[in-house]
């Protein structure tokens, strides 16, 4: 997919609902009831210019719903905004609930901060008293969102402020959902033999989720590998070696080799519009096809907003896509090796080609050998890795996988600490959760996963949890 689709502001429809047999209400002072409702509106809009708003009027009418219905879907928002103006009839609200095509939806009502009449005996005060009626037009509204069925529809309340601060996190999960449904997923070549709990249904995973997926062939990435321009390859060795440090018992012939390896993906990706691409790196056929496992994370990955993940892993190439789209930043890979319970931390990182380009961090990478496969036969036994100190900080920590064709999404937040490099064959770094990390894994162990899990700066919880609502996943934030 393109990458400015990805990068771009969620979209969303406005649905805002007044009263007909109100519109025509004057007040000598403030005008009439449509008028006050229109400068509304303004306010309202103003507020939301972190999205890209579709708004065909103030909905009054069976025929302004259909209107607003016609332009929502030709459109294709993300998502839509709906906000009663005051107390109103509902048969137009009901329309747009029955006849509106599946798609998010977030009902909001906002509390004035404070009225602006005193009684109801001069015109322009009881005008203003049926306009400030958004409580009751609400009231009303709520019941068909239980009556009338839909998958998808949040109820949100608050102070114009704290809604819109609930919109903008609502807006990165919908748009995650928009964007899932026009990406590819790549899976090379096979299913992982070693870990089936890991194991997607793709039939399940284009109706329910949305990527296509597609299985790219290893003669297909031989044949990459063997064409490469010898220009491209030594490019991306030089930079690499201007970026890192290298260790000196790194052979070069081995260390092109693993560039090869890495670069191929990349092109592999890039030819096949790939969004999502899962590597099956401990396959025998990628020893045997490239002389080792790639090591390297090629920057196209990130500059083209899509992904490159180990192991055949479906869920964990899907909610690493998905915390790259919600959060903008650097997504690395991670499986939790073991818990130092005296330290209160336990230590994680992962083998293959994980992102290692965050500018802030390069001085986090050094080129090293891959002792786990330096004593192997292969072509490259020995090739070098990129061996990544993960960042410090507050990170998010999440994962997604399937049970009887429902999906389940985990999340929790963690501490990674600063450091040496430690483990080295992995991408790693100790981690502190914010929850005893015993507790921790005791729970997602009864919840029943994987190991493989995606960690991002920030704290992405609320957005995660939108998410899961609104794809209807299973949620469980651990804290």
């Amino acid at each position: 997919m393109n990458s400015q689709l990805k990068i771009r502001k969620p979209k969303a429809g406005l649905l805002l609902v007044a009263s007909p047999r109100f519109k025509n209400l004057y007040g000598p002072k403030r005008g009439t009831y449509g008028e006050r409702k229109e400068a509304a509106v303004k306010e309202i809009m103003a507020t939301m210019d972190f999205l890209d708003l579709v708004y065909t009027g103030i909905t009054y009418e069976r025929e302004d719903a259909e209107k607003a219905m016609q332009a929502f879907f030709s459109e294709k928002v993300d998502f839509v905004i709906v906000e009663f103006l005051s107390w109103s009839e509902d048969f137009a609200w009901i329309h747009f609930l029955r006849d509106m095509p599946e798609i998010p939806i977030i009902f909001t009502n906002v509390a004035k901060d404070k009225m602006t009449f005193e009684t109801t005996l001069d015109e322009d005060d009881f005008v203003d008293y049926l306009c400030a009626g958004t409580l009751v037009g609400s009231l009303e509204a709520s019941g068909s969102i239980s009556r009338v069925p839909r998958k998808s529809v949040k109820v949100i309340m608050g102070t114009r402020a704290e809604v819109t601060e609930r919109l903008k996190v609502y807006a990165r999960a919908a748009l995650a959902r928009a964007i899932l449904r026009r990406s590819n997923v790549g899976l090379m070549a096979n299913m992982n033999e070693a870990m089936w709990s890991t194991y997607f249904d793709n039939y399940d995973l284009f109706t329910k989720i949305g990527p296509e997926i597609h299985y790219l062939p290893y003669s297909d990435y031989g044949s990459i590998i063997s064409e490469l321009p010898e220009a491209d390859v030594k490019a991306w060795c030089d930079d690499l070696q201007e970026r890192y440090k290298m260790m000196p018992d790194v052979e070069y012939d081995k260390f092109r080799g693993c560039v090869e390896a890495s670069l191929a993906l990349k092109v592999m990706a890039e030819r096949n519009d790939i969004d999502v691409m899962v590597y099956n790196d401990i396959d025998q056929a990628t020893f045997r096809t490239a002389g080792c496992r790639a090591g390297f994370y090629h920057r196209w990955f990130n500059e083209n907003v899509s992904v490159l993940v180990p192991e055949a892993d479906i869920g964990a190439g899907l909610i690493t896509y998905v915390m790259k789209i919600i959060s903008g930043g650097h997504v690395n890979f991670l499986e939790p090796f073991h818990i130092e319970d005296d330290l209160g931390t336990f230590a994680g990182g992962h083998a293959g080609p994980n992102d290692h380009n965050d500018p802030a961090w390069q001085q986090n990478v050094v080129i090293a050998r891959d002792v786990r496969f330096a004593k192997t036969n292969w072509k490259h036994a020995g090739a070098p890795f990129a061996w990544y100190r993960i960042s410090p900080g507050l990170k998010t920590m999440a994962q997604l996988v399937e049970c009887d064709g429902k999906y389940k999404l985990v999340c929790s937040l963690i501490e990674s600490l600063p450091g040496k490099h430690l483990l080295a064959t992995y991408t790693h770094s100790i981690f502190r959760p914010r929850v005893p990390a015993k507790r921790l894994f005791e729970e997602i162990l009864k919840i029943g996963t994987t190991q493989h899990f995606a960690i991002v700066d920030g704290d992405w919880t609320a957005q995660l949890e939108d998410f899961a609502e609104i794809m209807g996943f299973e949620f469980h934030n651990i804290i």
